[in-house]
């Protein structure tokens, strides 16, 4: 059954290792990340963003994350990634999502906070946990985009901390989303002084493309969570296309989409060693 992020992560970062949550597209990447997670024995995350939900409501998503995580060894976490309202996170809830973001970082502090804060409320009336965010994460997620550069302050995250009453939090530290053009100019000393000051469960966002020393690197210093998007896409775009290039006659989605899925599988059993989660069950 799936299960909430709270002690998940917790548990993540007692152990000092970081728990992979990766974005979703369709059924078959779901089915691909729990196959993944099984193999490793590691606990994992299921993320929708906004635009996917926008694809498949939030009710599909929870059903179709409910099948794949039934019979599942491992612990599986269904997770709102960048929410952007809280009608949006309100819904993910109610369609039974154990986990939500809601995503203020681009408010001014006190209205982030206090967003941030309804969130968390309605998050735990629900049994499910709640992650914000706080500086700026670049690069483009859904319609939203960004400049990197806006660093996390650790003495301005515990205040945040204490005001929202988040569960875990998503910080800034040079990553961006999307395809790294240049490489991102990173503060990964940072990563300690937020996890000293704010007291919580610490999220990498922007780790697509990152070299894997890198991301060690960054779990290694504090974080518990660690996203992966934009390399999957890529990853089940080219099974798709290696079908359909090796078989142009091929008119059946089922099987251009299992190659999809497969290609998916093998990276997401990769990035879950690369966070240090194989066996943490």
């Amino acid at each position: 059954m799936l299960t909430d992020t709270q002690k998940m992560l917790q548990k993540a970062r007692d152990g000092g290792y970081a728990v992979g949550a990766f974005n979703a597209e369709n059924a078959e990447m779901v089915f691909a990340i729990v196959e993944a997670a099984e193999k490793c024995k590691a606990p994992v995350i299921l993320q929708t963003t906004p635009s996917t939900l926008r694809y498949l409501p939030p009710a599909c998503f929870a059903g179709i994350a409910r099948a794949a995580a039934e019979n599942a060894s491992v612990p599986v976490a269904l997770h709102l990634d960048h929410g952007d309202s809280l009608e949006l996170v309100r819904e993910c809830l109610d369609a039974g999502y154990t986990s939500v973001m809601f995503d203020g970082s681009r408010l001014p502090f006190s209205e982030n906070a206090a967003m941030t804060a309804q969130a968390v409320q309605l998050a735990h009336a629900c049994g499910a946990s709640c992650e914000g965010e706080l500086g700026t994460v670049g690069g483009k997620e859904d319609s939203l985009q960004a400049q990197a550069g806006d660093y996390t302050d650790p003495a301005q995250a515990a205040e945040f901390v204490r005001l929202s009453g988040v569960d875990s939090l998503a910080v800034a530290v040079g990553t961006a989303h999307g395809i790294y053009k240049t490489a991102p100019v990173l503060d990964l000393g940072r990563i300690p002084l937020i996890q000293a000051a704010a007291d919580l469960p610490l999220v990498l966002h922007g780790a697509s493309g990152l070299q894997d020393t890198v991301v060690r690197e960054a779990v290694a210093k504090g974080m518990a969570k660690v996203n992966f998007a934009t390399e999957l896409r890529c990853a089940f775009t080219a099974g798709v296309k290696s079908v359909l290039a090796a078989q142009p006659e091929t008119f059946d989605p089922k099987k251009y989409l299992a190659q999809g899925q497969k290609k998916v599988c093998q990276l997401v059993g990769q990035k879950i060693q690369i966070c240090g989660a194989t066996g943490q069950v």
